[in-house]
């Protein structure tokens, strides 16, 4: 909204800054930040008294989850209250890739917060049906893809790219928009996977975020993608707006959910951010660099796949428990050994990601 200050620029020179992608996303990451800062308290206070007895706990769990009962959960309202507000006074309103993210986070929210809801008035660990959810999820990731592919992905639409070959394009048609709504989906969920300890899935979020904020200004930037040799899609400088946003209001967030947490993001948070990174992925024309830079969420995805897998074919599991980082507590990890080392490496296997945008 505020980016059209840029237009009285010409009366006042101190307007033009509103025109520069950089200067509206550090001003969202501050933005969203002071929100969930000054809000947090509150909203914290409110929603344990509202939910009484808080997220219930699993009883197969470490034992050293126990004493973390009572605390809150849906801490991924302040998240998205944050984005939110941040998105709408400092990215452009008009732009067609703004809103199809827009739709995704708030979507998959909304699909959070109902979950979140049943299990915590039920005091359970069974939510929302999941095959009820995924077909919402599937639904509007469908109409986010559409959006994407068809309102502004120009010559690129319904191609797959791939790393390290600026040449190789596949033209996927209109199956293109089945498969972006896959990697939407496929993101939430794994992000929903690795919420399971203090902070754990905040920070890697965040640094997903920084890099394709980063590839997002790069691809929406005619001069910067040339030189790199990666295509160019124009409109998805934007982007880094609403990564800056996701990154300021996740440093709120983590504010209040460092060890001992005083609230979980839960599935509101976590099915929001993780969809709105696929989407992000999916308009850049990154989809498969996704899948390194969000690595560590697909090893905790893979490590539930593999161990609901195994017990079903042959009676056993691999892992002492799933997802793998309740494994490596079982190990006698430390919760801040387990979550500290698993933030090294989501920020090493970023570092991977971002060197393929030279390597072509």
């Amino acid at each position: 909204m505020l980016s059209y200050l840029a237009a009285f620029a010409a009366e006042a020179q101190v307007f033009n800054v509103f025109r520069y992608i950089t200067f509206r996303t550090g001003a969202a990451m501050i933005t969203s930040f002071i929100v969930v800062f000054l809000f947090g308290p509150a909203v914290i206070a409110n929603l344990r008294l509202r939910q009484g007895r808080g997220q219930p706990i699993r009883a197969d769990g470490p034992q050293t989850h126990f004493k973390k009962a009572g605390t809150p959960t849906m801490g991924g309202l302040m998240i998205l209250c944050g984005f939110l507000v941040a998105t709408l006074l400092w990215a452009d309103i008009l732009n067609v890739y703004v809103w199809a993210v827009l739709l995704v986070a708030l979507g998959f929210g909304a699909i959070g917060f109902y979950d979140d809801y049943l299990k915590v008035t039920k005091q359970s660990h069974k939510g929302f049906s999941g095959k009820a959810r995924l077909a919402i999820e599937f639904a509007i990731a469908g109409v986010a893809a559409f959006l994407i592919a068809y309102a502004g992905g120009g010559d690129l639409a319904t191609t797959l790219t791939f790393p390290f070959f600026k040449q190789i394009v596949i033209d996927m048609g209109l199956f293109y928009v089945v498969f972006a709504a896959f990697v939407m989906v496929g993101s939430a969920n794994a992000v929903n996977l690795t919420d399971g300890l203090d902070g754990l899935a905040i920070v890697p979020i965040m640094i997903a975020a920084a890099a394709f904020g980063l590839i997002a200004y790069l691809a929406g930037n005619v001069n910067f993608a040339n030189y790199l040799q990666i295509h160019y899609v124009e409109g998805t400088g934007e982007l880094s707006v609403l990564c800056g946003a996701v990154i300021g209001a996740g440093l709120g967030f983590l504010w209040f959910n460092a060890p001992p947490a005083a609230i979980f993001m839960g599935d509101t948070g976590s099915l929001a951010l993780g969809g709105l990174t696929g989407a992000v992925a999916v308009a850049t024309k990154h989809e498969l660099v996704l899948a390194v830079i969000g690595g560590l969420f697909v090893i905790e995805a893979l490590s539930v796949i593999i161990q609901v897998a195994s017990f079903k074919l042959t009676g056993k599991r691999v892992f002492l428990m799933a997802p793998i980082h309740h494994h490596f507590e079982k190990l006698g990890w430390t919760e801040s050994q387990v979550v500290i080392r698993f933030w090294i490496i989501a920020l090493m296997l970023a570092f991977v990601g971002l060197s393929t945008l030279k390597l072509r």
